[in-house]
């Protein structure tokens, strides 16, 4: 009889464990790093980027991700800017660093990742594909120029990772340091 109720109590706590273990958070890079690395011939000026209607709209519309703040920061030299955005993975946000210079990405850093899988995408096998990748816009979507290759078990992590890339390349195009704007 005894085996027979705590058993099941036991294996469930021991399950539980495991789960809250699995979803730790994991500080890859921070943020003095990540900037250090993206602007190491000059000293980068921290910038705001202020978000209106139009551009909520637009970046809501266009690549599917909900801009819910007045102000993006975003650190900046000659025409090299750094954003450093989240997005949801399965369940739980993805903090990345991006960085776009001569409007083609340059960088795509996972400073912070706190789901329980699709981790791969922090490994340089991953993220050197969007090297080059600049902003196309099709009739419905933005879009990288960059074909990107999946992970399998990492199809919502590949997704956040690309979405906020191609966010990443759009602020910078409404920015003055774009070389188109």
């Amino acid at each position: 009889m005894f085996k027979k109720i705590v058993y099941p109590i036991v294996v469930s706590f021991l399950i539980a464990c495991a789960a809250v273990h699995g979803s730790e958070e994991q500080t890859l890079k921070d943020v003095e790093t990540f900037l250090a690395e993206a602007f190491v011939d000059a000293a980068p000026a921290r910038k705001v980027l202020w978000v209106n209607d139009a551009l909520r709209e637009e970046v809501r519309q266009y690549i599917g991700y909900d801009l819910d703040q007045l102000r993006v920061r975003y650190w900046a030299a000659g025409s090299r800017t750094a954003w450093i955005l989240e997005e949801i993975g399965k369940e739980r946000p993805i903090t990345m660093g991006v960085v776009v210079n001569g409007d083609e990405i340059s960088n795509v850093s996972i400073l912070v990742y706190r789901e329980s899988r699709g981790a791969e995408v922090q490994y340089d096998f991953f993220t050197k594909q969007f090297l080059k990748a600049n902003l196309v816009k099709n009739t419905k979507r933005y879009e990288l120029s960059e074909s990107i290759d999946g992970i399998t078990g990492a199809t919502l992590s590949v997704r956040a990772v690309k979405k906020v890339a191609t966010l990443a390349l759009f602020l910078h195009q409404q920015t003055p340091y774009a070389l188109n704007g």
